[in-house]
């Protein structure tokens, strides 16, 4: 493992599932952790707590924030408070997410603006915060998306988003290579979180994948630390898919 010594990174929506398991896996590689959750009350903050003593007892710093990402305010007390405690940011992990299971013609006007305001605007609000406290010295940027970005599921909208954020992460990896700032993605595959008890009442037999095809949080840690460390420099602009290899056959035997 690639040293992360005395880097900061923030991982957005790192309370639970897949933001937790990247926020423990920087840590363990020395950085410090900015934890971010969306609610001041309930599973949220209870979880981000759990985490923030978690990550202080490896020795690292620790800043925990609640913001949601979908308000632009929101967004500017989270880097504010990162400036004030850290000075600096060198890893923006964007992952907070939020969208509804329904078809895309059944979204009500609301759960549309959610969609967007959240998954595509909130992405972009922490990528504006984020470049001022990088370009002194550059830093990585990684989306977390998934296969919903590629392939049809008829009850996940988010994926759209996902792919929308895939084409930011091509763009903004040009824009900001003068700023030395580096920008991926992560795809994930089937990933058994809590969203996964969710899934399954929309995906038909995804509870009959053998486990061989099943992707673990830490599996998604593994390739965004290794997107942080000096080892990815040859790499930027690119998504990269983290499926156990599921994505590569339409059919399987039985």
């Amino acid at each position: 493992m690639h040293s992360l010594e005395g880097k900061v990174a923030l991982i957005t929506g790192s309370s639970r599932g897949i933001g937790q398991a990247i926020a423990r896996k920087l840590a363990a590689a020395g950085a410090d952790i900015v934890i971010n959750y969306r609610r001041t009350a309930g599973s949220s903050f209870a979880q981000a707590e759990e985490l923030n003593k978690e990550i202080e007892a490896m020795g690292r710093k620790t800043l925990m924030v609640q913001a949601d990402i979908s308000e632009k305010s929101s967004v500017k007390t989270l880097f504010a408070k990162i400036s004030e405690t850290f000075g600096t940011l060198d890893y923006l992990i964007l992952n907070a997410a939020k969208a509804p299971f329904k078809p895309i013609e059944k979204l009500l006007e609301r759960e549309l603006r959610q969609l967007v305001e959240t998954n595509y605007m909130g992405n972009i609000f922490c990528i504006q915060g984020a470049i001022p406290l990088m370009e002194a010295k550059g830093g990585r940027i990684v989306f977390i998306s998934s296969l919903g970005s590629r392939y049809y599921n008829p009850s996940y909208p988010l994926g759209s988003m996902k792919a929308a954020m895939e084409s930011i992460v091509r763009d903004c990896a040009e824009s900001l290579r003068e700023k030395k700032v580096s920008v991926n993605a992560v795809c994930g595959g089937i990933v058994k979180t809590d969203s996964f008890k969710v899934l399954r009442q929309y995906l038909e037999n995804v509870d009959k994948l053998p486990d061989d095809l099943i992707v673990t949080p830490d599996e998604i840690a593994d390739v965004v630390s290794f997107l942080c460390s000096p080892a990815s420099r040859g790499i930027t602009g690119q998504t990269i898919v983290v499926d156990k290899g599921l994505s590569n056959s339409l059919y399987r035997s039985a």
